[in-house]
């Protein structure tokens, strides 16, 4: 059984003209690492507070079709109720650490859930040392860089042992190697623990080797869904103007030109490096 799963799901945000997710119909498989990309204001962070029932609890509007989530309706559950399941990190992470120290601010969703302090200890230590912050968990949260107030974000979610975390463009604000250690412990997470990861992203070239189940959405529908290596192949991708990881558009190019590579298209340059050097070696 699929962990989330939506039916022709139609949301209208209060005083618009169109929806903002329209007919959406998807499957996500328990462990999955799903990327959810497309073109700005396509209905990637809607479909996301779809998932812990910020849509409709807190948004309100019209929405019509069906969605459940760790088998639950999250139209007749509210969000407190599916934080228990699903762990949401924004893209800014400022607006969501507040505490005086980073420790506490882990520790606040536990302390919301009358979780017992000696568990709550165990499940802090946990989640600090799996996002590598333990060393500094004394800090205040605004003292420390962007990069680690990400991690503190990530820790305070993954310390309430969700199934799924779904994380919204994460690493807007930091650069692409930082952003890349981000990626690392989310991937870690997601192969080591089997949390089921859903990442909005548009910044292909960090995220798409990091993923099994790639969602193109486009005005508020999805377009293509399915292997990532398929769908970053495709002429439809590129016409719609997502951004094809520079890895697999050399490769398609060095194939056009002749050269004898590999049927795997390469999601990163590691992986397209990997191929020549196999070409090259049986030379």
């Amino acid at each position: 059984m699929a962990i989330i799963e939506t039916k022709n799901l139609t949301y209208t945000y209060p005083g618009a003209s169109k929806p903002s997710i329209d007919d959406v119909s998807i499957k996500v498989e328990k462990g999955e690492f799903v990327l959810i990309t497309g073109p700005s204001g396509c209905g990637k962070t809607t479909l996301c507070r779809c998932f812990n029932g910020l849509v409709p609890h807190f948004y309100q509007g019209e929405i019509k079709g069906e969605i459940t989530v760790a088998g639950i309706n999250t139209l007749d559950h509210h969000t407190y109720e599916m934080a228990k399941h699903v762990g949401l990190v924004f893209q800014n992470p400022e607006n969501q650490l507040f505490a005086l120290s980073i420790e506490k601010d882990v520790a606040f969703g536990l302390e919301n859930m009358g979780t017992a302090r000696e568990v709550m200890r165990k499940k802090v230590d946990l989640a600090l040392n799996q996002t590598g912050i333990y060393d500094i968990k004394e800090r205040s949260p605004h003292e420390i860089s962007g990069g680690q107030q990400q991690r503190v974000a990530i820790a305070a979610v993954i310390a309430m042992s969700p199934e799924i975390i779904v994380l919204d463009e994460p690493t807007s604000f930091l650069d692409p190697l930082s952003a890349e250690k981000i990626f690392d412990v989310i991937y870690r997470l997601n192969k080591e623990q089997g949390i089921t990861v859903i990442l909005v992203e548009h910044r292909l070239d960090l995220t798409a080797k990091y993923t099994d189940h790639l969602i193109v959405m486009d005005r508020g529908t999805v377009r293509l869904e399915g292997d990532p290596r398929e769908i970053l192949s495709s002429e439809e991708t590129k016409l719609m103007g997502v951004g094809i990881p520079k890895a697999t558009l050399l490769y398609q190019m060095l194939k056009k030109e002749g050269l004898k590579l590999g049927d795997k298209t390469p999601l990163s340059s590691e992986e397209l490096a990997d191929e020549i050097m196999e070409v090259l070696s049986s030379k």
